[in-house]
């Protein structure tokens, strides 16, 4: 089994070849555009999209063969995915070009790129670090995307395969239940506190608000000091987020490869599209927008294919209101739960991952079907009896 991974290294490229790059990603943008506007919406096929335009994007944008083949590719790509979440495609921006193996090359001998640009193949050395070393040493990548990043820097993304461990037989679950105040807490009773993170996030924000205001009002010398500390600032909450994500999923997917376990997550979807509907002030809404669960997610899903440890999701109905001892539905006051017909009680996120864990017990191990039972009360008689009318005679 092969996994693909996305190396992100940075390119130096000399002031001519700074010109080069970008009239390449301007010409790719344009013909994205053009094939957008001459083709009907509906049709995402990139084998369609080429034979009507393919001829066009060679002879308006002098694209090479294979980077108006990947124009088509591109235009049909995004259509498919804003179909799905009922959009439409309305313009592309020059900030990436994509590439394959015929005008892609990389070059271990003297850590280069070899990239077909507008009418020339130039070689542009790269400024990597270890990881990128150690992960490009030995391989020939067949595929890879020219970006510019918003701090006008030149990146290369090119796409590895690596050859995965066979999934482990598991014998438990681990079940990891998301959330804002609490970021991830496990049925092992391991949790990571979103205390800080929130801090940070309101810390930002409001830093952010200062400086915008003094960038659009005051002096000239003013402004133009407020709008290099925004640039400074860029990107410093993301990342800290992204380190707080990787170092969460590390954890969860070395303890779930140590006692053979596999990890069971919730399947939310559509949640920012259904709060951002309830009436809510301006803070509540920019901590849960930025709320990035998907991006744990997708830690965990590709560590566990790295490490042969399996991630599944289950649908994450009532498994906050769930008691995770009885099977019958509780009262969730805020962090905590309370069971009314057993009675047990604690931490409310802690009963959710126990839920999740029993969720994907059901539905990943042999015998799962037994995990989700509960036991009847009945009376003398043999009849079912409701725990609400319990000691009475």
């Amino acid at each position: 089994m092969e996994q693909v991974l996305t190396l992100v290294c940075k390119l130096n490229p000399t002031s001519e070849q700074v010109v080069k790059i970008e009239a390449t990603l301007s010409a790719f943008a344009d013909a994205c555009n053009y094939t957008n506007q001459q083709v009907k919406p509906e049709i995402t096929s990139k084998t369609t999209i080429q034979n009507m335009v393919y001829q066009d994007l060679r002879s308006l944008f002098s694209l090479s063969a294979n980077l108006a083949v990947r124009a088509c590719a591109r235009v049909g790509a995004n259509r498919k995915t804003a179909k799905q979440q009922g959009k439409q495609v309305l313009s592309f921006k020059p900030t990436s070009a994509d590439y394959d193996a015929r005008i892609f090359t990389f070059r271990e001998k003297d850590w280069t790129v070899s990239l077909n640009l507008l009418g020339v193949r130039e070689h542009i050395k790269m400024d990597i670090g270890n990881y990128q070393l150690g992960k490009l040493k030995g391989k020939k990548p067949t595929s890879a995307q020219l970006c510019k990043h918003r701090d006008s820097s030149y990146y290369i993304h090119i796409q590895i395969k690596d050859e995965v461990p066979d999934p482990l037989k598991a014998t438990n679950v681990i079940g990891v239940d998301f959330g804002r105040r609490d970021i991830a807490v496990t049925s092992n009773g391991d949790k990571w506190d979103g205390k800080q993170i929130n801090e940070i996030r309101d810390r930002y924000a409001k830093t952010r608000a200062s400086l915008q205001q003094k960038a659009t009002k005051g002096t000239r010398s003013t402004r133009r000091r407020a709008r290099r500390i925004l640039q400074r600032l860029s990107g410093k909450e993301r990342r800290f987020q992204l380190l707080s994500n990787h170092q969460i999923s590390c954890r969860i997917i070395k303890e779930a490869r140590c006692t053979n376990a596999i990890v069971a997550i919730e399947n939310l979807t559509g949640i920012r599209e259904r709060t951002n509907k309830q009436p809510r002030n301006k803070v509540e809404r920019r901590r849960s927008n930025s709320w990035s669960f998907y991006q744990l997610r997708s830690f965990l899903e590709y560590k566990g294919i790295k490490e042969g440890v399996e991630v599944i999701a289950v649908p994450p109905a009532y498994t906050s209101q769930t008691c995770h001892q009885c099977l019958h539905i509780g009262l969730r006051s805020d962090k905590r739960f309370k069971c009314g017909n057993c009675g047990w009680h604690g931490d409310a996120d802690l009963n959710g991952a126990k839920m999740i864990s029993l969720l994907g017990q059901s539905v990943s191990l042999p015998g799962g079907s037994g995990y989700l039972c509960c036991n009847l009360s009945t009376d003398s008689s043999g009849l079912l009896q409701s725990p609400a009318l319990k000691g009475w005679g």
